[in-house]
């Protein structure tokens, strides 16, 4: 890391030592198809907290302390990084380390999803978005699959017009691919047959959890609270709303954050929410 003074943000050296490696070896690969060979000087670790930087404070790029490589240069990184699967992969390790620092296996067998409709900013795509009729929000529906201790094992973001059980089966979809080991699965009520047939077809045993009838008002419902605490716990002002042009890119931020609270939470450490950053 380059000796200036440090942010909130940054990683310690017990977190970097986590992300470092993966990171090292995608240098690697892609200076073995460099025609020279010869390393870019750029400091991944700089990069990556500045990557954080901007997922914890909600900035654009172009907004970067000067203390940090530039913002094309972070910029590139990030894009490299979210397209090349690099920020999916380091939530799929870390997600393994705190299981198994939890007394668990690193594969999860039972799961919980729940999506989140956002307002989004003025520059996303009017394609990428739509209307959730229920929730009466204009902008992007976040979808999330989480393990039942809330760590996130599948995201999607897609049109908030866009239904609770084609978001399902989508999340259902690539929580298989990557956790083979997924037999179970609970929703909340807005999911319907088609994620309870499709997850059937999948070997997973889709179980919709109701609310009590008898309570009004907000009350904890078994099992849905975990994914719920999960989508609420992302206090990285990136998420507040969706800034994202491209929804890979929404999808990539969610993955960052996670990566952040799994770091964390993985070595016992904590930082400053954004409410006492000022």
């Amino acid at each position: 890391m380059s000796q200036r003074k440090p942010y909130p943000s940054d990683l310690s050296d017990a977190r970097w030592a986590l992300i470092e490696p993966t990171l090292t070896a995608w240098r690697k690969a892609r200076l073995d198809r460099r025609p020279t060979g010869q390393p870019p000087k750029v400091d991944l670790r700089d990069v990556f907290d500045a990557i954080l930087y901007a997922n914890r404070t909600g900035i654009p790029w172009k907004y970067l302390p000067h203390d940090f490589p530039g913002h094309g240069t972070a910029y590139f990184y990030y894009a490299a990084w979210r397209d090349e699967g690099i920020f999916a992969q380091l939530n799929y390790d870390l997600t393994g380390l705190a299981r198994v620092k939890e007394g668990r296996k690193p594969e999860p067998t039972a799961s919980v999803l729940d999506t989140q409709s956002v307002k989004t900013s003025t520059n996303v795509p009017l394609t990428s978005q739509g209307t959730d009729a229920a929730k009466k929000i204009v902008g992007r529906k976040r979808g999330i699959l989480t393990d039942t201790i809330g760590l996130i094992l599948a995201v999607t973001v897609t049109a908030a017009s866009l239904s609770e059980n084609a978001v399902g089966i989508r999340l259902l979809d690539q929580a298989k691919q990557t956790y083979p080991t997924i037999t179970k699965s609970w929703v909340d009520t807005g999911f319907k047959n088609a994620v309870v047939e499709h997850g059937a077809q999948l070997g997973i045993d889709v179980e919709v959890v109701n609310r009590n009838p008898g309570v009004r008002g907000f009350h904890v419902v078994k099992r849905r609270w975990v994914v719920e605490r999960s989508l609420g716990g992302m206090l990285h002002r990136r998420l507040a709303r969706d800034y994202e042009t491209l929804s890979t890119s929404s999808e990539a931020m969610i993955h960052i954050a996670s990566i952040d609270n799994l770091a964390k939470r993985i070595t016992d450490e904590t930082t400053p929410t954004w409410r006492g950053t000022y």
